[in-house]
């Protein structure tokens, strides 16, 4: 590849400040530009500019753009994306669009599975993903989907590229006897790595007996859990707060995401603020999925939504309740838009949560990888982390996301997608003066 597409100095990058020390220098109330130093696809040093020492290199000064670690999309689903096209008229609201996909469900082969999720790996890769999330719809008790072999093999193939995790997304139904769970689990945790054991959670098939063999099943087979819960403005709802109990109950040993939680938006403050403190002393990750959850929340054929559908994203981070924003469905019955570029998430929920310092703060729920784990907190791009990096050629921190589209992807130090701008290539006889 050529030199100037693999720098070994970034100068004067705009880094956001969830991911810099408290005592990063500042600059007229913004944090200070900074310098990266990478080295065989990895991070060196990240320093305050000018701190990095003079040396003769392949630099780019990107003049203050703004830069990101790789991204993370928490929660999407491969086996359903691109499948609108072939469809006719979809009923408005969740159940409608789950009862469009049991249809059409029915005519997918393996090769339509494998087409429509490489389509979408590929724009994921391309927009700077390197960590994806994806469920799988599990409906029958005792046969693996089509799609659960294809997305592991998948997962291998795109290895060097995007890790690939595989949620089995089940019905709380199937987890009503606990032997059956049991097996369930078995079966998700004979599957190899990044296999996380699934559940759909929802008033209309509520039960708190299931819930428990679900988790119960979890521990046993040491597995780790994402569920859709309270996808849903029913106040009743108790998935959450339920979720919560069990697990300190339980001593539950592994990681829970819990995508959704739209419920939370329609209880009354007293019953959501406790359920998010209960959340607060688990270990629970929050992902909230704003495009999706806009278009099925309220919705019902020519009348206007009066509720957002939205998670209590403000309320849970301020209580230190980890919160990532991911892409969800694209081009499906669930949702007839979307790109897989979580960007693109952030940006809609910007507007529909009114998030403040969407760089400087919330870009952090598209890049924290540790997050879906157990372990002590590991922020991206410390030395000796890959070099994984987004660089935005148009935007600027006070408009974020906006102008985001225009990036340059960094995948171990080399020029994924994106063209550099010549104006960032310093000369190589000035590169040393650059850094001094």
């Amino acid at each position: 590849m050529h030199a100037s597409n693999t720098p070994d100095h970034i100068l004067r990058a705009r880094l956001p400040r969830w991911l810099l020390p408290c005592a990063w220098p500042q600059q007229g109330h913004q944090p200070a530009l900074a310098d990266l130093r990478l080295a065989q696809g990895r991070i060196v040093q990240v320093l305050p500019h000018g701190a990095l020492p003079a040396t003769h290199s392949t630099v780019w000064d990107v003049a203050g753009a703004l830069v990101l670690p790789g991204l993370v999309d928490a929660h999407t689903h491969l086996d359903k994306a691109f499948t609108l096209p072939r469809m006719g008229e979809v009923k408005p609201g969740l159940l409608g669009a789950i009862e469009a996909m049991m249809v059409d469900r029915q005519s997918w082969t393996e090769a339509d599975i494998h087409a429509r999720a490489s389509r979408a790996l590929q724009w994921a890769y391309d927009a700077g993903t390197v960590h994806l999330r994806t469920h799988c719809d599990w409906w029958e008790p005792d046969a693996q989907p089509l799609a659960w072999e294809v997305q592991r093999a998948l997962a291998h193939d795109w290895a060097d590229r995007i890790t690939l995790e595989r949620v089995s997304l089940i019905p709380l139904h199937l987890y009503t006897d606990r032997s059956a769970a049991m097996r369930l689990a078995a079966t998700v945790a004979a599957s190899g790595p990044g296999a996380l054991l699934g559940g759909f959670v929802h008033s209309t098939n509520w039960d708190p007996q299931a819930l428990r063999h679900l988790f119960e099943a979890a521990q046993h087979h040491g597995l780790n859990v994402d569920l859709h819960v309270d996808e849903e403005l029913h106040p009743g709802a108790q998935g959450l707060a339920t979720t919560a109990a069990l697990l300190k109950e339980l001593g539950f040993e592994g990681h829970v995401v819990c995508g959704h939680t739209c419920a939370l938006a329609a209880q009354d403050e007293a019953t959501a603020l406790a359920t998010l403190d209960a959340v607060a002393q688990s270990p629970i990750t929050l992902v909230t999925l704003p495009i999706t959850n806009l278009l099925l929340q309220d919705a019902t054929t020519g009348r206007t939504p009066r509720q957002r559908g939205l998670t209590l994203v403000k309320e849970a981070r301020a209580r230190g309740i980890p919160v990532l924003v991911a892409s969800d469905n694209v081009q499906d019955p669930f949702c007839p838009v979307g790109s897989f570029d979580p960007l693109e998430a952030l940006a809609t929920g910007v507007l529909a949560a009114q998030l403040d310092a969407p760089f400087d703060q919330w870009s952090e729920s598209l890049c924290r990888s540790d997050w879906l784990r157990t372990g002590p907190a590991a922020l991206p791009l410390q030395p000796g982390a890959v070099a994984d990096l987004l660089v935005f050629t148009q935007a600027d921190h006070w408009g974020f996301p906006s102008r985001a589209q225009s990036r340059v992807v960094l995948r171990q130090g080399r020029v994924a997608s994106g063209h550099a701008p010549a104006a960032w290539h310093v000369p190589t006889t000035q590169s040393a003066r650059s850094l001094a």
